[in-house]
Formats: structure tokens, C-alpha cells, sequence
């Protein structure tokens, strides 16, 4: 259950860090770091993949409308030169950097820390579900890659990737099969690479 008493708890001086794409086929991971001004009504700040599109953005609109945030992105090269975690953990380190503040205490969805020198980065399994600050950070991170992913879908065409946002499902495979792979499919990823070996 999210708890903003619980961030208060920690620090008064709080950022909220998520990201989204690790398990997709093709496009980027997208990171956001969110300062949550604790005016916005919390009851609608949830975990991105527990609401629905609709409300999704119209929770994203609040967040950015009325608090401080910052995207970082990790691009197919970078997950193909050195893997999903680590173009995950720069994508979050990028997203920090671009806040430019340093003296927050940063909580960070998942168990690995993109500094582990940082005592300020404290990491939570499904936080999420606990932090409104992570979960907004899930939030603008989710909204933002989706309508990236409806972008470049327009540019590729055929494999669903504004449904899918690049995930493999039935149409996207379907599509790899019939029109073969774009720049943006990670080619490291065992789907992928399965039907670069069958060329």
C-alpha cells in the first residue's frame, strides 16, 4: 500500500526513481526521477501497471503539471553493448543526474542501486507499491516510453508496437517472422537472436 507518511518517515527530501522497458524486444528502457508534491491526491498515484490507460494519464498530467521530474534513457545500443540491468541502472542514473539535486534521498524500485557508493540510494522490491514517489516515477516512465513506442510504430510499421509498446506478443512475433527485424529490436535478447540464427 502506498504510504507517503512512510517517505516522510525516511526524508523530508525525497525523489522517486522507476523504470520501464527491461523486458520488451525492441526500443529503449526509459528512467524517471520525480520530486512528488505531496498536494496531488494520492489516492490516484498507483503503480503504472495497476490503472488503467485512461488514468494513467490523466495522473500523468498532475505529476508533471505540478512536480519536479526528469527522464533518462538507455538506447538498444547501449542494452546490447551491456545488458538490460546495466542500460536500466544508467537509464535511473541519467534521470537523477538531470534533477541536478544532490541532496536527496533517492528510493529506487527493484534491489540494485546505479551507485552503490551512495548511501542516499535506498532500494525496495515492489516499491512501487509502497512509495508515491516511486510510483509516480513508474507512472511518467510508463506514459513516456508507450507514446515513444507509438512514434517509432509509425515509422515500423506492422508490428503493433503502439499496443504492444515492443513486447513479444503473438502480433509482434508474427511480425519479426514476416518482415524480419528493425534497428530497434534487441538483438541480444533470446527471441531475437533465436530468429537471426534461423535467417
Amino acid at each position: 500500500m502506498l504510504n507517503f507518511k512512510r517517505e516522510l518517515q525516511i526524508s523530508n527530501n525525497i525523489i522517486g526513481v522507476d523504470e520501464v522497458g527491461r523486458g520488451p524486444l525492441a526500443g529503449p528502457v526509459v528512467a524517471a526521477a520525480v520530486i512528488l508534491n505531496p498536494d496531488i491526491c494520492l489516492k490516484e498515484i498507483n503503480d503504472s501497471k495497476k490503472i488503467s490507460k485512461k488514468k494513467r494519464n490523466n495522473v500523468f498530467f498532475k505529476i508533471i503539471n505540478h512536480s519536479k521530474f526528469a527522464i533518462g534513457f538507455s538506447s538498444v545500443e547501449e542494452i546490447e553493448k551491456y545488458n538490460i540491468l546495466q542500460a536500466s541502472l544508467t537509464a535511473m542514473k541519467r534521470a537523477v543526474t538531470s534533477l541536478g539535486t544532490l541532496k536527496s534521498t533517492i528510493l529506487v524500485d527493484g534491489i540494485h542501486s546505479f551507485d552503490k557508493k551512495n548511501k542516499k540510494i535506498l532500494t525496495f522490491v515492489k516499491g512501487d507499491e509502497q512509495f508515491p514517489s516511486i510510483a509516480a516515477a513508474s507512472i511518467l516512465a510508463k506514459v513516456l516510453r508507450d507514446n515513444y513506442m507509438c512514434i517509432l510504430a509509425k515509422k515500423y510499421k506492422g508490428y503493433g508496437w503502439e499496443k504492444n509498446s515492443g513486447y513479444g506478443t503473438s502480433e509482434h512475433m508474427g511480425a519479426m517472422k514476416k518482415f524480419g527485424l528493425t534497428p530497434l529490436h534487441r538483438k541480444n535478447f533470446a527471441p531475437v537472436h533465436k530468429m537471426l540464427l534461423n535467417k
